[in-house]
């Protein structure tokens, strides 16, 4: 019925305790285990792409669990230009031996000397210039 709220006895969560997935192990083929896995289960493996910084507004912090508000307009997110994706991607890309200075140069229309500061640390681009060198990696395919 609409409105109404089915109540769990203890039995009921004990049952489904037995086939619920378990989202911290793997299987033993690597695959997230699921709610019919069988066998032994082993430490899933992640990789870390970025790390972002987020604040977190506690007046609010119920309504986005409940769903009724979006992260994006509760959470304020804080940069660390140390580990932004400049810095971790596109300049380790810029430093790759497949990508001369002079492709670059031919590849964004940037002029020799801002590439070289930006590519050893020295200037950061602006905005426009960081994705126009980005968008030139991605096309040689330096840059997943």
């Amino acid at each position: 019925m609409p409105g109404a709220a089915h109540v769990q006895s203890y039995a009921d969560v004990v049952d489904a305790y037995e086939f619920h997935p378990e989202a911290k192990c793997a299987s033993a083929d690597g695959t997230v285990s699921g709610k019919q896995t069988n066998g032994l289960h082993f430490r899933r493996h992640i990789v870390i792409d970025s790390i972002s910084y987020i604040g977190k507004e506690s007046n609010e912090l119920e309504d986005v669990e409940a769903g009724m508000v979006s992260p994006d307009q509760v959470y304020t997110q804080f940069t660390d230009k140390r580990r932004d994706y400049w810095n971790t991607k596109v300049r380790p890309a810029m430093r790759d031996k497949r990508v001369s200075i002079r492709t670059l140069t031919i590849a964004t229309g940037l002029s020799r000397r801002m590439l070289i500061d930006a590519r050893l640390g020295k200037r950061r681009p602006h905005l426009k210039h960081r994705q126009r060198i980005a968008s030139a990696l991605s096309r040689l395919g330096v840059l997943r």
